[in-house]
């Protein structure tokens, strides 16, 4: 028996399944507990070693031990770029954090970890290098109730802003989800945490005092370590525009101006004579000060906190600004570095659509080779067979499995550009970045397998009046059939496909839908030229014996597809994760064997199945859809033949002279598969890069990955394989999706 209506019906829950999943999926990536940048990946931690306690009120402290619960957010900047300390310095602004939670829970303020001066030009600013945890305390009283739908959990939403800056500063936010177990243990955050609470200012016992004479203040602090007498401090002032933050130490016995400073110590006492800035705005009566001590290694800095009550009058404050001057001028020399935003779409003319579309359409037409779309396809192969002999029948099913593609490529394309207008970074492909979609296509192969092989038939177990609708609705098989091909088919890029699917970053919604249109035609078109054209419908052979032995035998590529989807959900979940998923898949398999047993045995056994998943699915699933956690820093050494891909290591390899070639894939990507296994690396291959002096990069998109997607849009792609070449001082040169050794050898002469 071939699958009848009843795979339709469980095939549209398992595609509608697929729907509700995958819209959940990509729109936590704009509100993910990772954003990245080219200068910046910024990541919500948490701390919470006892879970999240409930019915008492937990007071917000500078102390983990007082402070149950603490989250921040982590700033990994790229080398030479920074971000910014509650005060900024000469320009910059600090980073804002806007907290979303829960009646009954609050955020504290920022535990500001002490910052360093960083000189730009004639300015200096404070602020961040490196990796960078901002840490902020929870506050949970006992409002707070969690609720029976919490699921357990306590959720946590970021919006965050920043400033990153060289030379140029470029404005930038994300949004972040955390879900905190209430019962469970977050501590893998700790030592992180500890680090940034130790490196927060301490409160100093002593006393400050600043005397204001003139255009300048005179400061007096009691109470700092005795072993630091005699050793020079640094001032990192709270409030912003008082003192002139670039003044350079004064010459001993030199006179001091506007643009100079004195430190000494007079007895126990620190004192300093400063400047205060022309562009001081306020008159505040006591001043917060950061003196840290310049003795031992950058990562033993010891600093105390202290408050200087404010003697004397103010001189006359210069007028507000929204922005400060310094800030301004870094903002407009930002204009000549900053890459120029995506230009709004625009319709193109209708030649270069003509084009687009007729390139869509053949793209769609190869996709019927792709090796992933085959076990879909030989299935709908043996659908026509059967009705080889009934003219109406044969058309009306390649009808409908024409309209089943071309609307699931129309609702997968609306889907994308939606959620790209709504923030994300996404491209062709991007349901199978999502461990659940991919985990739930495995399932659904798996039970498509076993019943090609004949563990069960579907109707074994459905009323006969589902069944019967069979009959009177024959056309929906087909259409489903389209679908499935379709989810399938969505991973693989072919030629031709590559630049029309990237036209549509800049096309209206319309032009864009139908470029998604033209690639469902296409993909649909032989099968329609089967089932309308008579004489082609006479090649195909008789129905006879040889279909079922070849309909179990189907059976196995369907298997191997479940084997590859195992194999993409363990670049995402690690090797954990694809044991999780092969264990709900015996389970699953279980039951759907003993739905086909006769007699007593077939209840019994099914509910014992029904009972192993219920215990199966919360202990394995959270382990099959955790994403597989990635080092912070790769390793950047030139003798690596794939080097991680990112902007700043691509660029560091033309600055230095040399071409370089990147390699934009993915897992679940079959044609990226084999381009790897039959060009990448073959040796004469590699022998001709080394020779050409070309730098290896590989840019992994399995996972989401906003920096990718936004350089794919870039080079004018929407989906991978992408293969650049580029060479200094030259545009870069992006290959065909089938590459080949000679497309890279005469790529190579022409650089």
């Amino acid at each position: 028996m071939f699958p009848t209506l009843p795979f339709a019906r469980v095939l549209l829950l398992c595609w509608l399944l697929l729907a509700a999943l995958v819209p959940r999926w990509a729109a936590a990536q704009t509100g993910s507990t990772i954003v990245k940048t080219p200068q910046v990946t910024a990541e919500l931690l948490a701390y919470a070693p006892q879970g999240v306690p409930t019915g008492q009120t937990t007071p917000g402290s500078a102390n983990p031990s007082d402070a149950p619960i603490w989250v921040g957010l982590q700033l990994t900047h790229q080398p030479g770029w920074h971000t910014y300390w509650k005060n900024s310095g000469d320009s910059g602004e600090p980073t804002q954090l806007q907290w979303t939670l829960p009646p009954g829970v609050t955020a504290g303020d920022i535990a500001w970890p002490l910052p360093r001066q960083i000189p730009i030009g004639n300015l200096v600013n404070y602020g961040y290098e490196g990796t960078v945890l901002l840490p902020v305390p929870l506050t949970v009283t006992p409002q707070y109730q969690p609720g029976l739908l919490s699921g357990g959990v306590l959720p946590v939403h970021l919006k965050a802003t920043w400033l990153v800056c060289r030379r140029e500063c470029i404005p930038q936010q994300g949004e972040f989800d955390l879900r905190l177990p209430i019962a469970g243990s977050t501590a893998l955050a700790g030592a992180a945490f500890e680090a940034a609470l130790a490196a927060q200012p301490q409160a100093l016992a002593g006393t400050a005092h600043a005397t204001i004479t003139g255009q300048r203040l005179q400061l007096r602090v009691t109470g700092l370590p005795a072993r630091l007498r005699g050793t020079a401090l640094t001032l990192f002032p709270e409030t912003p525009d008082i003192f002139v933050t670039a003044a350079k130490p004064a010459a001993p016995n030199a006179p001091l101006d506007a643009h100079t400073w004195r430190q000494a110590w007079d007895g126990a006492t620190w004192t300093a004579d400063l400047p205060l800035s022309p562009d001081r705005t306020a008159a505040p009566a006591a001043l917060p000060l950061v003196l840290a001590s310049q003795a031992g290694s950058p990562e033993h800095v010891q600093s105390w906190r202290v408050e200087a009550k404010v003697e004397g009058a103010w001189p006359p404050a210069a007028p507000r600004t929204e922005v400060s001057p310094a800030l301004t001028a870094a903002l407009q020399a930002n204009q000549a570095h900053a890459v120029p935003p995506a230009p709004m779409p625009a319709r193109v003319p209708l030649t270069v659509f003509l084009w687009a579309l007729l390139g869509a359409c053949a793209g769609g037409m190869l996709l019927n080779l792709m090796p992933c779309v085959f076990p879909v396809l030989a299935v709908k192969v043996l659908g026509f067979v059967r009705h080889a002999q009934d003219a109406r029948a044969r058309r009306l099913s390649g009808l409908a499995y024409g309209v089943g593609v071309v609307v699931s490529f129309l609702l997968l394309g609306a889907l994308m550009l939606t959620l790209r207008a709504a923030g994300g970074q996404l491209g062709w492909g991007f349901q199978l970045q999502s461990p659940a979609v991919v985990a739930a296509l495995a399932a659904l192969f798996t039970a498509i397998g076993l019943n090609l092989a004949g563990v069960f038939e579907w109707g074994l177990w459905l009323p006969n009046r589902v069944l019967t609708l069979q009959a009177r609705h024959p056309v929906i098989d087909a259409a489903l059939s389209g679908v499935l091909a379709v989810a399938v088919a969505s991973p693989c890029t072919a030629p031709f496909m590559g630049a029309a699917l990237g036209l549509t970053v800049t096309l209206p919604s319309a032009q864009a839908l139908g470029i998604f249109a033209a690639i469902g035609l296409g993909m649909a078109l032989p099968y329609l030229a089967i089932c309308l054209a008579p004489g082609l419908a006479r090649l195909l052979p008789k129905p006879g014996v040889w279909m079922e032995i070849l309909r179990r035998l189907l059976a196995f590529p369907m298997f191997g597809t479940v084997s590859w989807l195992i194999w993409v959900l363990g670049q995402q979940s690690g090797i954990n994760g694809a044991a999780a998923l092969l264990l709900l898949l015996v389970a699953l398999a279980l039951l759907l064997w003993a739905l086909a047993l006769p007699g007593r045995a077939r209840w019994v056994i099914t509910a014992i199945a029904i009972v192993l998943l219920a215990v199966l699915l919360p202990l394995a699933g959270p382990v099959v859809i955790k994403p597989m956690a990635t080092s912070a820093s790769a390793p950047d050494t030139a003798a690596e033949r794939w080097q991680p891909w990112s902007p700043a290591r691509v660029q560091a390899a033309l600055d230095a002279g040399h071409p370089v070639f990147v390699d934009f894939t993915a897992a679940w990507c079959v044609t990226c598969q084999v381009n790897e296994k039959t060009t990448l690396t073959r040796a004469d291959v590699l022998a001709m890069l080394d020779t050409a002096g070309v730098r290896t990069f590989r840019a992994d998109w399995t996972r989401h990955d906003a920096a990718i997607a936004a350089q794919l849009q870039r080079l004018g792609r929407d989906g991978v394989p992408v293969y650049l070449l580029q060479a200094p001082g030259k545009p870069p040169v992006v290959l065909s999706e089938l590459i080949s050794a000679q497309d890279i050898r005469t790529a190579l002469d022409k650089l």
